[in-house]
């Protein structure tokens, strides 16, 4: 944890001195980037990070940051805000350690046994955590629990849970001798979506070493905002959401990804030990024609200068068979940042952010990413989706395209866009 504090500490203190070289107030400075004056200045206390590296990068624009400086800061807010995305748990769950007296370990001899007991008992033993043995016969007010007598006198129940013990704990050993002579079996190794294969019984599963989130609902490639379409006419469309409201506005408007979807990936190890990222593969699980009567195209671009383009992996998803393909970035002074393809490691200490641009022009798509590790011998894949559905994408040619107007409509209202701008393509 003193780790992750200090990983937030020095991004505040980043934007901190930014700010200092200004004589700008946080209102002053938080009007230009969307925000409250309260949320920047709680963004360079150290007391929040924000879900969006867009808005920071503006903030150091307007503080005169050279692009050193905000590849930093871009590197510094991986770090502190990666630790803060809730892990989505891998669904091999290694079953926790037992906590047993020495009698009770006693009690599980001979190994041969309890292996045989594994086995007639099925899978359940070998995945479920026992129940923890609560100190029945302990009288009020004496030190410590009686020992167990191991023969006579001995609740049915009791002995059903020594045996369960004994599952556990042999189940752990056949884990550990799989480890130590070599790479696991195919029964010990995650597959396909990262599910191990439950058929070996007395192996348990392995948890996969790695974490990961998917925001698919950013402000973009670029940080200009994105375009959704939505069945509604611009009258019954509420006004573009600040950027960490994006995915809530999305969802009660039942808005869906036009054009193009960026979904911002961290990627972090579960221990010090090194994950390997091999590939990462695009799977469309429905490739369809667009519905003529879809809805209109919302932009929710603000309009935007030079920004900083990280290194991202595209994806066309109107090609027969769509490919992940390294795309080099920019540092926002015209400067390009070359492109990294795979492998990449990362580890708890070393968190990896990953940017993906799905691109499409004429199909209702719906796809996900499969992501290729290896680790200690391991080798599996993480399917990325969106909270266990695919993302989808669907094309806005043809239709009737809005932005959000603040300048010469206040407060504010959607006004059309030139068809010269639908044609150009869709925002991020």
């Amino acid at each position: 944890m003193d780790s992750i504090h200090d990983d937030v500490a020095e991004f505040a203190l980043l934007l901190t001195r930014l700010k200092e070289r200004t004589d700008r107030s946080y209102a002053a400075l938080a009007r230009p980037l969307g925000i409250h004056a309260s949320t920047l200045h709680r963004y360079c206390a150290g007391e929040a990070v924000p879900h969006d590296f867009a808005g920071i990068e503006r903030f150091a624009a307007l503080c005169g940051a050279s692009p050193a400086e905000r590849m930093e800061l871009y590197r510094r807010w991986i770090l502190a805000a990666a630790p803060r995305q809730r892990p989505r748990p891998s669904p091999a769950r290694q079953a926790p350690a037992p906590h047993t007296t020495t009698s009770a370990v006693a009690s599980v001899t001979p190994v041969s046994e309890a292996a045989s007991a594994v086995s007639a008992g099925g899978s359940r033993s070998a995945v479920e955590a026992p129940e923890p043995i609560s100190p029945a016969g302990q009288r009020p007010g004496s030190a410590s629990p009686p020992s167990p007598r191991l023969h006579g006198g001995r609740p049915r129940r009791r002995a059903w849970r020594s045996m369960t013990l004994a599952a556990s704990l042999v189940a752990a050993l056949l884990g550990l001798t799989t480890s130590a002579d070599g790479p696991p079996s195919a029964s010990a190794t995650a597959k396909g979506d990262g599910e191990p294969n439950r058929a070996s019984v007395g192996t348990a599963p392995q948890a996969a070493p790695l974490t990961w989130t998917a925001d698919s609902h950013t402000r973009g490639l670029n940080g200009c905002g994105e375009d959704y379409v939505l069945a509604k006419p611009p009258q019954q469309v509420p006004p573009p959401p600040h950027p960490e409201d994006i995915a809530a506005w999305a969802t009660s408007q039942r808005a869906v990804h036009g054009g193009s979807t960026t979904v911002r990936i961290t990627v972090q190890g579960r221990g010090s030990a090194a994950v390997v990222l091999e590939a990462l593969y695009v799977r469309v699980v429905s490739h369809a024609t667009p519905a003529a009567g879809r809805g209109s195209v919302y932009s929710l671009s603000d309009g935007c200068g030079a920004a900083l383009i990280p290194r991202f992996f595209s994806v066309n998803l109107d090609a027969q068979q769509p490919r992940v393909r390294s795309m080099p970035g920019d540092d926002g002074a015209g400067k390009s940042i070359p492109a990294i393809d795979f492998p990449y490691q990362v580890s708890l200490q070393e968190p990896e952010v990953l940017v993906v641009s799905a691109l499409n022009e004429s199909c209702d798509c719906d796809w996900y990413l499969n992501l290729a590790w290896s680790s200690q011998g391991r080798t599996g894949t993480a399917r990325i989706d969106d909270n266990g559905r695919p993302f989808r994408t669907i094309g806005t040619k043809g239709l009737p395209g809005y932005r959000y107007d603040r300048i010469y409509h206040q407060p504010g209202r959607w006004v059309p866009l030139p068809a010269a701008n639908m044609t150009a393509g869709s925002g991020g």
